[in-house]
């Protein structure tokens, strides 16, 4: 990134080690927070706490608790949150609300959400040798104290649960939080169901499904979620067919969206899949081709710090879906099992095993703070 900057602009970027330096920059409005997951709420929240707006990567926080609490720092110190899921500033996904909308599906009462994607087992290797000038403490944040290791600083945190929330995070969060828009934001549900574990790779170094199926009950519809990491043939949008007049082989696609109405089905495709509206024989009724979502999503985010607007995905319309994945995530830790959630409360009902795992243990000297 600061090669870049350094090629794009006359002056180069500044670089420091310490994120602090940033937040007690005045010269510095607001921030882009793309640090592993672990880092982002911890960092968004500081950032709001010193004044700065904040474009800050998906998943916003490691959980719900600290989701709940960038949402109370981004209202108290009245900050621009914007969350990274480009899909709610697309123009073919706002065609889509609108057609769903109108009515012409009819009722939808089950939406199914897809993150199937290939995969390959993980293995951790030799741990290398940590640079001299790296603070490896400071990655680490609030996850335990461990010893470098270079695989899992090179990408490797995803496979653990210290530091991400599985693929359902780090790529299902996108679906998921589309559906969600589609559905005209509807809340929290009120039970989740969830099997998971690592089937096909069973012997490797990962620790998060490579295998999960997940039902949510929602007032009046149901949702589901199904992650894979292993099928060679399951393929995301390709580049070509997100810049051009085409559309993904649906059956393939690991990122798709389908809404079951009464009357007819759509299948949405994620960051630029656009979407088609069949009925019987799958014959198209409606269409409309996609395009990237990423560059207006950030003319938005540069906008609302000037106009002080809300964005299209400010972190209160992001928690909901953020909270999905770790609810999901949760009933496959207690047990692959169903639990009842309280969405006024925010937590789980009957369950102080499943409720406990909505906030993490802290390290000292980067806990997330009680009152932001």
């Amino acid at each position: 990134t600061a090669a870049f900057l350094a090629e794009v602009q006359d002056e180069k970027p500044k670089l420091v080690q310490d994120m602090r330096a940033v937040f007690d920059s005045n010269e510095v409005d607001a921030v882009d927070v793309a640090t592993p997951d672990h880092w982002h709420a911890p960092a968004a929240i500081m950032a709001c706490q010193a004044g700065k707006d904040v474009y800050v990567e998906k998943p916003h926080a490691h959980n719900l608790w600290e989701s709940r609490q960038l949402v109370n720092a981004a209202r108290k110190y009245n900050r621009i949150v914007q969350v990274g899921t480009q899909n709610r500033s697309g123009a073919y996904n706002k065609s889509a609300l609108e057609y769903i909308q109108s009515g012409a599906l009819g009722v939808i009462p089950l939406v199914k959400v897809y993150n199937m994607k290939p995969g390959s087992e993980f293995h951790l290797g030799a741990p290398g040798r940590m640079p001299a000038d790296f603070d490896w403490d400071a990655w680490l944040g609030a996850a335990p104290k461990r010893d470098w290791h270079q695989r899992v600083y090179k990408g490797g945190w995803h496979q653990y649960w210290e530091y991400s929330d599985g693929d359902m995070s780090n790529d299902g969060i996108h679906q998921m939080d589309l559906a969600m828009m589609l559905m005209g934001s509807p809340g929290l549900p009120k039970r989740v169901s969830c099997m998971a574990g690592r089937f096909v790779h069973r012997n490797d170094d990962g620790v998060v499904p490579d295998t999960q199926e997940v039902t949510y009950e929602f007032d009046n519809f149901l949702m589901t979620f199904e992650l894979t990491g292993y099928p060679k043939y399951m393929r995301k949008t390709t580049a070509t067919i997100r810049r051009n007049d085409e559309y993904p082989y649906w059956t393939q696609n690991s990122t798709r969206i389908e809404l079951y109405g009464s009357e007819l089905m759509m299948t949405v495709g994620r960051h630029g899949g656009g979407w088609q509206v069949t009925t019987s024989g799958g014959r198209v009724v409606e269409q409309m081709y996609g395009r990237p979502c990423d560059e207006e999503h950030y003319r938005n985010f540069l906008a609302c710090v000037k106009d002080r607007k809300q964005p299209n995905a400010a972190v209160e319309v992001a928690h909901p879906s953020a909270a999905l994945v770790y609810m999901a995530n949760i009933a496959h830790r207690v047990g692959n099992t169903t639990l009842e959630f309280d969405a006024e409360k925010e937590r789980f009902k009957n369950n102080p095993a499943a409720t406990k795992q909505l906030r993490r243990e802290y390290r000292k000297g980067y806990a997330v703070p009680e009152r932001v």
